[in-house]
C-alpha cells in the first residue's frame, strides 16, 4: 500500500518562521490568515522538550518527539498492485527494497529483542508496508507481540493500522477486528481511492479472488469497522479517480454513509531526484493531483461555505489542513515531500524507526541504510 504519514500525537504550537516545508506554498499562507490554530509535530532543533536523548547498541541519538515504529509488514506480497504504490520506488542508491523482503521463522523472537534496545523511548506503534491484514496470523502475532512489549514498560502513545482491508473482508475479518479492539487500536486508515469499484479497481488493481475489490463488499467492511473502531478513509488524489470539487464532495457523502469518522486526501508524495524513472515514478508523476490545485477549486465550489476550518498542521515532511463538515465528519486534506523527509533522516537525529523484515531497526523505509540496530548487537 502507499505509504503514509505517521500517527499522530498531542502537538505543539509552531513558533512564527518554523516552517521549512510548508512555508515554501503560497497557499498555506494563505490559509494560516484563516484558519485557527497552527499546530507542528516537527520538533525544532533546539526545542530540549521536543528530542528524547538515548543511546541504542552503544551509540548515542536524539529521537524527535513524537516518533513512530513501524513493523514493516511483509509477510506476503501485497494483495493490491496500486499504480501509485511507493513501495515499488527504486532509489537511485543501491540496497534492497523492503518490499521484496519476507520475514523468517526468528522475526518475532528478532523483533523483541529489537523493542527491547529501544524501551523507554516514547512511540507510537505505526503498521504500515505491504498490506499487514493480509496474512491473518501475522497480524494476530504482531498485536500479541506489541502488547507485550507494552505490557514490559515500552512508552507507547498512540497505535494506528494502515490497510486496504483485504484480510478484513475475508473469513476471519472479525476476529481481526476483535484482536485490533483489544489492540486498542487509536484509529484505522482505510484506503479505497474512489467509491466506484470499477474506476478504484482501475487504480488499486486487487488480486484476483479478493473480495475486497467488490464495492458492496468494502462497504460491509467498512461499516463493520467504523462500528468496531474509529475509521478514517484515505483516498490518494489523482488524475482518473478523485481529481475535483465534485468528485470530492461525493466521496464525502460516500464516506459518512459508511459511518467514517474522517476523510484524508492526499497527494501522491513530491518525489526528488533520489529514485529511479520506472513505471511507477512515471505514473505519479503523470497522474499526480496537487493539493494547490485542488484546494483552490475546492473553496470556489458552492459546498465549500459549509466547511469549518480547524487547523492547519505541518510534520518533518508533510503539512496538512483539517476541516469540519456540517455533518461533524473531520476532512484533511494533505501533502507530503519526500526530499525533506530524506534531508531530516540524513541529519544524525531519529524520526521514524522501522523494523524490517530481516530484523534491521532503520532509521527510514531502506533496510540497508540508517541502520539503528541489527540482530548482531545483541
Amino acid at each position: 500500500m502507499s505509504r503514509v504519514m505517521p500517527a499522530a500525537e498531542p502537538l505543539a504550537t509552531a513558533a512564527p518562521g518554523q516552517l521549512p516545508l510548508a512555508g515554501r506554498s503560497p497557499l498555506f499562507e494563505r490559509l494560516r490568515e484563516r484558519t485557527p490554530a497552527l499546530l507542528r509535530r516537527a520538533p525544532a532543533p533546539s526545542d530540549p522538550a521536543r528530542w528524547h536523548r538515548a543511546t541504542v547498541a552503544g551509540r548515542a541519538y536524539r529521537f524527535a518527539q513524537p516518533l513512530t515504529f513501524t513493523p514493516y509488514a511483509a509477510a506476503r506480497p501485497c494483495s493490491a498492485r496500486c499504480r501509485f504504490c511507493s513501495e515499488t520506488l527504486k532509489p537511485e542508491r543501491d540496497g534492497r527494497m523492503a518490499a521484496r523482503l519476507r520475514p523468517d521463522a526468528d522475526y518475532f523472537q528478532t523483533l523483541q529483542r529489537a523493542l527491547r534496545a529501544v524501551r523507554g523511548i516514547p512511540m507510537s506503534w505505526s503498521l504500515s508496508g505491504l498490506e499487514a491484514s493480509d496474512d491473518e496470523a501475522w497480524l494476530l502475532r504482531l498485536l500479541e507481540t506489541l502488547g507485550d512489549e507494552e505490557r514490559r514498560g515500552g512508552v507507547i502513545h498512540e497505535r494506528v493500522l494502515y490497510s486496504n482491508g483485504a484480510g478484513l473482508a475475508r473469513g476471519r475479518g472479525g476476529e481481526l477486528i476483535s484482536a485490533l479492539r483489544a489492540f486498542d487500536l487509536s484509529w484505522l486508515e482505510l484506503s479505497r481511492h474512489h467509491p466506484r469499484e470499477d474506476r478504484n479497481q482501475a487504480i488499486m488493481r486487487f488480486r484476483p479472488g479478493e473480495r475486497v475489490a467488490d464495492a458492496d463488499t468494502f462497504a460491509a467492511t467498512a461499516r463493520a469497522l467504523a462500528a468496531a473502531l474509529p475509521l478514517k478513509l484515505v483516498c490518494l488524489l489523482q488524475r482518473g479517480g478523485v481529481d475535483n470539487p465534485d468528485e470530492v464532495i461525493d466521496y464525502l457523502r460516500w464516506a459518512a454513509s459508511l459511518g467514517a469518522r474522517s476523510v484524508i486526501f492526499r497527494e501522491f508524495s513530491r518525489l526528488d531526484a533520489g529514485y529511479r524513472s520506472t513505471v511507477t515514478r512515471r505514473y505519479i508523476d503523470d497522474a499526480r493531483v496537487s493539493i494547490e490545485t485542488l484546494l483552490e477549486a475546492c473553496m470556489t465550489a458552492p459546498w465549500w461555505s459549509s466547511m469549518r476550518p480547524l487547523r492547519l498542521t505541518e510534520g518533518y515532511y508533510f503539512w496538512n489542513l483539517v476541516m469540519q463538515s456540517e455533518s461533524g465528519l473531520e476532512v484533511v486534506f494533505e501533502t507530503s515531500d519526500y526530499a525533506a523527509m530524506h534531508r531530516c533522516h540524513r541529519s544524525g537525529d531519529v524520526y521514524k524507526l522501522v523494523f524490517h523484515p530481516d530484523g534491521h531497526l532503520c532509521a527510514g523505509w531502506e533496510p540497508d541504510h540508517d541502520l539503528i540496530w541489527t540482530p548482531a548487537d545483541g
